[in-house]
């Protein structure tokens, strides 16, 4: 029996508050229940399940009726620390099968996350997508991809579509059309222009892809991956002939949840949750895709 949106929702609900009282036992678990926490399987109630004692108010929340999948972006506390946290749960029958979170804390990688910033979802995320401008599943995470082989060696060509106001969001803060970002001018450019730019040309690999919720409804796709970079690009131009440099001068991994808002066959939003992991760090979940 496949459950509703708002069964899935209760789900993450039960699962927060259960995670807010430090007892995984406050939930219903499949035998062969499948848990990590950025990016390592762990035993149920190891983990965040021994730390989290607080909930603030950011609640974007995404189901997936046909695949029994839903996931939520906000943020925890732990001993009063915030940290911004991405989840995503599947339900077999009425209970939990897997269970995957990211959690980014400020100790990790600032300036991220930005926890002040982090507040409450835009509107556009929270709408629904009327019917007529929705997109077919097959679509949607085509699209979604696309924006991954964008990033990929990004050299300019862009292998999605943008709207034109397109922003996204990562571990808490805006990273387009912000002037304010500390030593990161491409951020002051759009989804589209960064992607022109040639920007990310340090993004040598995204791997193990996988698209494991599509909420029609609402005009989201969940993804998951990771980004490497191999250290060995330092100095290169933009397109447009800008000199910059690369942030990353080692081997190095990203680990990440990202979320795609799709409103007539368009990227309109993006927002990801992402960690710093070892390099080329294989993921415990089967079936990602590389390019």
């Amino acid at each position: 029996m496949s459950l509703n949106r708002a069964a899935l929702y209760d789900h993450a609900e039960a699962y927060l508050d259960a995670l807010v009282q430090r007892d995984p036992s406050r939930l219903s678990w499949t035998g062969g229940a499948v848990v990590t926490e950025n990016n390592v399987q762990l035993a149920i109630g190891d983990g965040t399940w021994a730390t989290v004692d607080g909930r603030r108010g950011y609640d974007l929340k995404m189901a997936d009726p046909a695949t029994g999948q839903v996931a939520w972006f906000g943020v925890i506390e732990e001993h009063g620390h915030p940290a911004i946290m991405a989840l995503r749960l599947k339900i077999e029958g009425d209970s939990i099968a897997e269970a995957e979170t990211i959690v980014t804390r400020k100790v990790e990688n600032s300036p991220f996350p930005s926890i002040d910033t982090y507040i409450e979802p835009r509107p556009l995320m929270l709408a629904d997508v009327p019917p007529e401008h929705r997109s077919s599943r097959e679509a949607m995470i085509t699209l979604a991809n696309g924006y991954f082989e964008t990033i990929q060696l990004n050299d300019g060509t862009i292998r999605t579509t943008f709207t034109d106001d397109c922003e996204r969001i990562e571990n808490g803060m805006q990273t387009t059309h912000n002037d304010s970002f500390p030593n990161y001018p491409i951020a002051a450019y759009g989804c589209r222009e960064q992607f022109e730019l040639g920007q990310y040309r340090y993004d040598d690999r995204l791997r193990a892809r996988r698209f494991p919720l599509v909420d029609e409804e609402k005009g989201l796709v969940l993804a998951g991956g990771f980004i490497d970079h191999c250290g060995k690009l330092v100095d290169f131009t933009w397109t447009d002939g800008t000199p910059v440099k690369s942030f990353y001068h080692f081997p190095h991994s990203y680990c990440l949840l990202e979320a795609f808002k799709i409103v007539d066959g368009e990227l309109a939003a993006v927002e990801a949750v992402f960690i710093d992991v070892p390099y080329h760090m294989p993921s415990p979940w089967p079936g990602g895709r590389d390019s």
